[in-house]
C-alpha cells in the first residue's frame, strides 16, 4: 500500500476566486460581453492569465481555476452622454443607474470651488426606487465619488462636452472583487462564464476572435480619478450614523490645480493637531531645518513662471498642514511628518542650473543632507496625493536614501565597521523591490523620477565577507548584524536590494550562519528587546526556525534554477542542520526541513537509511512514549513552535496528524524498501507511536500490519491486517481492495 501524502503547509493568500469548468477551458483571450467589453482575460500557454491591466498566477486544479485579486480601482464610474439641439435648457439632467446613498455629486466652473451634493435615495418613500436623477447646470468640471465603508473614496473628474442634455452614470466597482464565485463554459454560446448557473450579475467572456465590440462616441472618461482617504467636503454627513463610526474626517487634496476641496469648517471637525510646516526662506535654512529631522524629505519647487507662484504655493502648505493633522488625530506623530517643503526663488537659480533642474514647473526632492533623490516636472499640487506617509513614493525615496548614505560611506577609506552594519541593515530592512523601477520613469511624463547609484557587486561582496570574518571573534552578537544576515540568507537583504536577484547561499552565507549559531542563546535572550526597539522596525525570529528555512529556500532555488545563481553544497547544509540539532537548537522546523533535504537530495529521491537514522533521533528526542504520555509529549512539543513557524500555521489537529504521519511515512520506507530493513524494530515502535495518535487510521494499520508480517508475528500481523480492513470504508476504493488483498496473502502464506 501507498503511503498518505499529506503534506504539512500553510497557504497565506490574497482572496482567491476559482470555478470548475463543464467542458474544457481553452487557452487564449476573451474578452468581458457585458461589462462595457473593456475586459481582457488571457488564459496563456506558461500558465499565467492577464485580466486588463493587470497580470498574475492561476493555477489549474482539477477542474479549477485560481486567480489571485487585483488592487482596487479608482475609476469606477462609466459615462454616457445625449445631446438634443431642440432643447434649449442651459441645465443637465444627471442618471444615476442602480445608485447608492455612498453617491456624492460635484460640479466646478473655472477655478471656483467644488460644490457637492449627496445622491440621496428615499426608500421609503418609494422602496423598488434604484435609479436617481438630479439636474445641475452645465459646469465645466464634473466630480463623482463613491465613498467606501473601508474609509477609502474613488474620486473621478470629467470634463463635460458642451451643449450635452443628459449623462447616464453607471457604477461598476472592481470587478476582480465581485468573482468569488464557481464558473463554467458554456458549449452552446462558446462563453466563459465567472459567476454561477444561476446566479446574478455573471462576467461573461468570449474568445477573442468571435467577440463583437460594441463602441460608442457618447462615451465620457474621467480627465483623473483617484483613491482617497477620508473624503469629505463642509457641510458633509457622515456615510454611516447612529453609533458606527469609520474613521476621522480628512481633508481631500486632489490631484489637479483646480481640484479641491475645503477642509471642514466645524471646530469640532478640525484637526486636533494644530499642525504647521516650517518654511524657511532661502535654500540652506530648508535643508539645515530638515537635517534636524532624520524622517523627513525636503521638496524644493520650482514655479519661476507663474505669477500667482507664492499664493499658491501658500494654498498648497495650508491644505496640506491639514491633511498631515488628521494623520496625527490627537499628538504629534514623527512617522506621519515626512515631508518639509520650499519655494524656490531668483537666489537659488545657480543651485538649479548646478543640478541641471531644467523644468517650469518643477519638483526636486532631497534627503536631509541635501542630496537629490527625486525629480518631477510637474506642478506641486498634482502630486498632492503622493506626498504621503503611505504612499509608494515614500519608500521609494527612503530606498533611494539609504543607497546613498551606503555609497558615501562604502566609498570612505577606512569605514567603521559599526557605521557599516547600520548601512548594510538599513538596505536590508527595506522593503523587497518589485520588478517595476522608478528610476526608469519618463521624465516628461511627469512622474516621479528616482536616480539610484550603481554598486559593483563583487565589491559589495568583499566587504560583506570582511565583516563577516572581522567579527567571528566575537563575545556576544551585534543584533544589527545577526537581522542583516537572516534577510540575506533567505534572499530579501542587501543582494535583492542592491540588483534585484536571488542568490544560492554562498561561502561567506554559510561563514555568516555559524555566527547565528555560535551566538543562539544570547540571540534568543536579546531578540524580543531588540524587537521593540523604540523608533524602529526589527524582526528577528527564533534562529532555530530561520536558519533550517533560509536552508529550504536555497535548496528549493538550486533545484528550481532559474534566475537564482551559485552552487548548493549539500555537505554544507547538512553540516549546518547537524551543529543546531547538536548544540540542542534543533527544534521542530529545523527537523522537519532536515528531512525534507535529507530526501530530495537522496539517489532515490525517497527516504533511505540515511533519512531514517536521523528521524530515530528525532523521535528519540521528542516523541517516544517512554518518556510520557505521548499526547503530552506532543503537547510540550507544539507549545514550543514559533507562531511565524509552519507547524502553528494549522493548529494542534494538523501538527498532530504531521507528526503522526511522519512516523508512519519512515515506518512505510521499510516495508517497501528492503535496504531499510535494519530499521525494522524502530519502525514497528514508529507505527504504533502514529496509532496512539491516530486511532483506527487504515493506512497506519496497514503499515503496522506489514512490519508485524516481516518480523515474523504473522498472527499479530492478521488481526491488525483485518482492522485496517475494517476501517477501510472511508477511504478510496482501490486502496481498500489492495488491503483486503495483502490480508488475503497473509491469511494464505502467500505475502
Amino acid at each position: 500500500m501507498k503511503n498518505v501524502l499529506w503534506s504539512f503547509c500553510a497557504f497565506v493568500c490574497v482572496a482567491f476566486t476559482s470555478y470548475s469548468q463543464t467542458k474544457s477551458i481553452e487557452k487564449g483571450t476573451y474578452l468581458s460581453t457585458n461589462k462595457g467589453q473593456k475586459i481582457k482575460l488571457n488564459l496563456l500557454d506558461n500558465d499565467k492569465y492577464e485580466l486588463v491591466f493587470y497580470s498574475g498566477d492561476y493555477e489549474v486544479k482539477g477542474d479549477s481555476l485560481l486567480f489571485k485579486k487585483p488592487d482596487k480601482l479608482a475609476d469606477v464610474f462609466d459615462l454616457e452622454y445625449s445631446k438634443d439641439k431642440n432643447i434649449k435648457s442651459k441645465k443637465v439632467k444627471v442618471k444615476f443607474l442602480d445608485a447608492y446613498n455612498s453617491f456624492y455629486l460635484g460640479t466646478q466652473s473655472g477655478a471656483q470651488d467644488v460644490v457637492y451634493q449627496k445622491i440621496k435615495i428615499d426608500y421609503d418613500a418609494n422602496p423598488s426606487q434604484t435609479d436617481v436623477e438630479v439636474e445641475i447646470d452645465q459646469p465645466d468640471f464634473m466630480y463623482l465619488v463613491y465613498e467606501g465603508y473601508d474609509g477609502k473614496s474613488s474620486v473621478c473628474k470629467y470634463a463635460l462636452p458642451k451643449e450635452i442634455n443628459q449623462v447616464v452614470v453607471k457604477y461598476s466597482p472592481d470587478v476582480m472583487g465581485d468573482l468569488n464565485i464557481s464558473g463554467y463554459f458554456d458549449a452552446k454560446t462558446n462563453e466563459l462564464i465567472l459567476g454561477d448557473k444561476l446566479g446574478k450579475n455573471p462576467l461573461v467572456f468570449q474568445s477573442e476572435k468571435n467577440a463583437i465590440v460594441a463602441g460608442s462616441n457618447s462615451k465620457i472618461t474621467p480627465v483623473e480619478s483617484l483613491v482617497i482617504p477620508y473624503f469629505t467636503y463642509p457641510g458633509k454627513e457622515p456615510l454611516l450614523t447612529e453609533d458606527i463610526v469609520i474613521g476621522e474626517p480628512v481633508d481631500t487634496t486632489a490631484a489637479d490645480g483646480d481640484w479641491k476641496v475645503d477642509p471642514p469648517m466645524a471646530d469640532s471637525e478640525l484637526p486636533k493637531v494644530d499642525f504647521k510646516f516650517k518654511i524657511e526662506n532661502n535654500l540652506k535654512d530648508a535643508i539645515a531645518t530638515t537635517q534636524k529631522a532624520p524622517n523627513k524629505f525636503l521638496i524644493v519647487y520650482k514655479d519661476s513662471k507663474n505669477p500667482s507662484a507664492k499664493a499658491d504655493f501658500d494654498a498648497f502648505i495650508k491644505d496640506q498642514q491639514i491633511t498631515v493633522g488628521y494623520y496625527f488625530y490627537d499628538a504629534y506623530k514623527p512617522e506621519f511628518d515626512r515631508f518639509n517643503f520650499y519655494l524656490t526663488s531668483k537666489s537659488d537659480d545657480k543651485w538649479l542650473k548646478n543640478n541641471k533642474i531644467e523644468g517650469d514647473p518643477a519638483i526636486v526632492v532631497l534627503d536631509n543632507d541635501g542630496t537629490v533623490l527625486a525629480t518631477a516636472q510637474s506642478r506641486l499640487r498634482d502630486k498632492s496625493y503622493q506626498l504621503n506617509y503611505y504612499d509608494p513614493l515614500c519608500k521609494n525615496l527612503e530606498k533611494a536614501q539609504a543607497f546613498y548614505t551606503f555609497k558615501k560611506l562604502s566609498s570612505s577609506k577606512k569605514p567603521n565597521d559599526d557605521n557599516l552594519i547600520l548601512a548594510f541593515n538599513k538596505i536590508a530592512g527595506l522593503d523587497v523591490p518589485y520588478d517595476y523601477d522608478p528610476s526608469y520613469t519618463d521624465q516628461n511624463s511627469g512622474e516621479f523620477k528616482i536616480d539610484y547609484p550603481k554598486f559593483d557587486k563583487k565589491q559589495i561582496d568583499q566587504t560583506w565577507n570582511s565583516l563577516i570574518v572581522a567579527h567571528q571573534k566575537d563575545t556576544k552578537p551585534n543584533m544589527y548584524l545577526v537581522e542583516t544576515i537572516l534577510r540575506e540568507i533567505k534572499n530579501v537583504g542587501f543582494t535583492k536590494q542592491f540588483f534585484n536577484e536571488e542568490k544560492i547561499l554562498n561561502d561567506t552565507d554559510f561563514l555568516a550562519i555559524d555566527y547565528l549559531i555560535k551566538h543562539a542563546d544570547a540571540i534568543e535572550r536579546e531578540r524580543a528587546t531588540f524587537n521593540a526597539t523604540e523608533n524602529e522596525v526589527h524582526l528577528i525570529g527564533n534562529i532555530s526556525s530561520e536558519i533550517p528555512n533560509a536552508l529550504s529556500q536555497s535548496n528549493y532555488l538550486s533545484i528550481d534554477g532559474g534566475a537564482a545563481k551559485g552552487n548548493f553544497s549539500e555537505e554544507k547544509v547538512i553540516s549546518v542542520y547537524k551543529k543546531l540539532i547538536s548544540s540542542g537548537k534543533g527544534n521542530y522546523d529545523s527537523y522537519k526541513y532536515y528531512f525534507d533535504y535529507l530526501k530530495s537530495t537522496s539517489p532515490s529521491g525517497d527516504i533511505d537509511a540515511r533519512y531514517l537514522k536521523e528521524f530515530d533521533s528525532f523521535f528519540n528526542t521528542y516523541l517516544s512514549p517512554e518518556k510520557s504520555n505521548a499526547l503530552e509529549q506532543l503537547d510540550k512539543m507544539y507549545d514550543s513552535v514559533e507562531e511565524s513557524s509552519e507547524g502553528y500555521y494549522g493548529g494542534w489537529k494538523a501538527f498532530k496528524e504531521y507528526c503522526s504521519n511522519a512516523c508512519n511515512d519512515a515506518a512505510w520506507s521499510v516495508v517497501k524498501n528492503s535496504e531499510n530493513v535494519d530499521f525494522l524494530k524502530n519502525a514497528i515502535t514508529w507505527s504504533e507511536y502514529s496509532l496512539i495518535i491516530s486511532k483506527n487510521n487504515a493506512y497506519y494499520l496497514d503499515t503496522l500490519a506489514q512490519l508485524y508480517y516481516k518480523e515474523g508475528q504473522k498472527e499479530k500481523a492478521i488481526a491488525t491486517q483485518k482492522q485496517a480492513v475494517k476501517y477501510s470504508t472511508k477511504i478510496e476504493e482501490e486502496t481498500a481492495v489492495e488491503l483486503k488483498e495483502v490480508l488475503s496473502k497473509m491469511q494464505n502464506g502467500t505475502y
